[in-house]
């Protein structure tokens, strides 16, 4: 029997999530949702079901979501659609002008790996590649859990262009623009992006790298939408810097599968361990509930990270990282963790579930 949600608190009661089907979108959709009582609209791309065809598993998770959603009373819209195209933007104009009027909350959640600009109508692709030369470090292959070595060419200066167009702010920038001309942002309204800079570990990789370029786009971004929020709405804009976590984009980054499951074995041992869920509920109640203003540090990030990187974590997983190999990766880390967090975005080795019971798999949104 599902226990019943926990009173709602004070806050946004209307929130428009663009990606909301997975990882730190889906989980700020549930958070806003049933932490503040809000009516949530939702953009995703997923796979719908199609003869003997299952849909995706994010599909299926917002099908979930519209079901629990419906059972506590609470209004929830969803567009699958790519939230890059003029058409999704028109038509999320349309429903939220229908169901939600104006929106207090808009969170920016896209981890797309290609974007097709509207404009031009030329496809660009995002990659994972360090930036001035190469990148030497280990990285775990999830085939067969081994440690190996591995070798990333730097990224050509059209690759580094691409990352910043699909992965950067120009496109968060684009919808808040046409919410403002559509007379659709309440007074007050707040808009959130996410962005993760990890590790020294990652850094090569991810904050040095193609996309950490695109990072730094997306936080000037937020500057600028910032200041303009705020003379015309009294609002604001911020750029939540997010612990690592499990997600088919995070997975497929070389070299932070191995150090997500070094990281957990520490962060679990020391009950500081968060998955998205917690992460978001977390930023709901300490930053954006009514009475709480947004805590940033000195570039205007919210850290959320703080415990990922508190000196304590990151010097034992240092020395972990040091330490590991093939031989040794499944006592000194998580990986059995990550490997069964990681089935879990697919509805696999969760608990309580009896896999060989017959399901539906056509449901509607």
């Amino acid at each position: 029997m599902r226990q019943a949600a926990p009173s709602p608190v004070d806050g946004p009661k209307t929130a428009l999530v663009i990606g909301a089907s997975t990882g730190y979108g889906f989980a700020t959709r549930v958070a806003t949702a049933w932490g503040f009582g809000a009516k949530t609209l939702g953009i995703f791309l997923e796979r719908p079901s199609e003869g003997r065809r299952t849909a995706s598993a994010g599909y299926y998770s917002s099908a979930a979501f519209h079901k629990l959603a419906e059972a506590d009373g609470l209004y929830a819209g969803s567009i699958n659609g790519d939230a890059f195209s003029d058409d999704v933007k028109k038509e999320t104009v349309q429903l939220a002008r229908k169901e939600l009027g104006k929106i207090d909350l808009v969170i920016y959640s896209l981890a797309a790996p290609r974007r097709t600009n509207p404009e031009t109508g030329e496809t660009l692709l995002s990659v994972l590649k360090p930036i001035g030369e190469d990148f030497k470090n280990k990285t775990l292959d999830l085939s067969n859990g081994k440690v190996t070595d591995i070798t990333l060419e730097p990224a050509e200066e059209d690759e580094i262009v691409a990352t910043v167009s699909v992965m950067g702010g120009e496109d968060w920038q684009a919808w808040i623009d046409l919410l403002g001309e559509e007379r659709l942002l309440a007074e007050g309204a707040r808009t959130l992006a996410y962005s993760y800079i990890g590790s020294e570990v990652t850094w090569p990789i991810y904050r040095d790298g193609t996309i950490g370029m695109a990072k730094k786009d997306l936080v000037q971004t937020g500057h600028q939408l910032n200041d303009m929020l705020a003379s015309k709405y009294g609002g604001g804009a911020w750029v939540s810097v997010n612990k690592a976590v499990v997600t088919q984009a995070s997975a497929a980054i070389p070299v932070v599968p191995l150090y997500l499951s070094l990281l957990f074995k520490v962060m679990k041992e020391k009950n500081l361990h968060e998955g998205c869920i917690e992460q978001m509920r977390r930023l709901a109640l300490d930053h954006l509930a009514d009475g709480k203003s947004p805590v940033v540090d000195d570039q205007r990030l919210i850290r959320l990270d703080n415990l990922e990187l508190s000196d304590e974590v990151q010097n034992e997983v240092s020395d972990l990282w040091d330490k590991v190999d093939t031989d040794n990766l499944k006592d000194i880390s998580d990986f059995a963790g990550f490997r069964k967090e990681f089935s879990a975005l697919f509805g696999f080795q969760m608990e309580g579930i009896d896999y060989d019971e017959p399901l539906e798999t056509e449901v509607r949104l």
